[in-house]
């Protein structure tokens, strides 16, 4: 069961009040739509159960993405301003604060799908992201699947519908670990936001470390027939999906 040691070392830049406000805000528009489009045909190929954990649930947009589709979900996560957030958006849903106790009730919980939807953007140190991946994968069920949705190195280099980075020329020399940064065009707080760059070789090296094995992959890509005034989208994938499993 991960202890609340390991789970409270994340960058957590969404601990500020207002800037949590101005995320909950944010549904699906322009970019991040492209990061959830896909999940519910890789969800329904390698997920078997009804039973998840939204890992790192921020403002339970996640949460309430993966309600819909039919699973019984918990969010959870370690800021408690963005669980505030979600609590006031989705009153019946079930979330929980990291800090407060262990990741479930119980340590026989066990998870159909672990959905990771851009913590690890947050999270520094290889031997932090290695143990808090093992965590997870000890949460499965045997044939449970942990389905990471993360950014590329490319999103921190590129112009976006819902991003821009022109002004971080140091994004350009940034390698895993290092800080990048980005401003989202979606919403009100236009500060720019803190995230970890990691490459495709170095998540593939976290995966091994924690024991789990990659099952698939996938990098979004937009379309000319979608409702969205793509910039880089068309040609240059901003996200990645990673299915794991144990």
């Amino acid at each position: 069961m991960a202890s609340k040691e390991s789970l409270m070392t994340f960058l957590n830049v969404y601990e500020d009040v207002a800037r949590a406000k101005a995320y909950a805000k944010l549904e699906f528009p322009g970019t991040y739509y492209l990061a959830f489009r896909d999940l519910p045909e890789i969800i329904a190929k390698h997920v078997r159960g009804n039973e998840a954990l939204d890992f790192g649930c921020g403002a339970g947009r996640s949460t309430r993405f993966l309600k819909k589709l039919g699973f019984e979900t918990v969010g959870i996560d370690i800021s408690s301003s963005m669980i505030e957030q979600a609590k006031n958006a989705d009153p019946g849903g079930a979330y929980r604060l990291v800090g407060e106790g262990d990741l479930c009730e119980s340590e026989t919980a066990r998870f159909d799908l672990i959905l990771c939807a851009f913590p690890f953007d947050n999270i520094p140190g290889v031997e932090n992201r290695v143990r808090i991946l093992d965590e997870l994968g000890r949460l499965l069920r045997k044939e449970g699947r942990v389905v990471m949705l993360g950014s590329t190195p490319e999103i921190y280099v590129n112009e976006w519908a819902s991003f821009t980075t022109k002004d971080f020329a140091q994004n350009r020399l940034a390698k895993s670990g290092d800080a990048v940064l980005t401003v989202m065009k979606d919403v009100a707080d236009a500060r720019p936001v803190v995230d970890v760059l990691w490459s495709h070789e170095d998540y593939l090296r976290l995966f091994k470390g924690a024991g789990l094995e990659l099952i698939a992959e996938s990098r979004p890509l937009g379309r000319s027939d979608e409702p969205y005034p793509w910039v880089s989208e068309t040609r240059v994938a901003p996200w990645v999906i990673y299915v794991l499993g144990i």
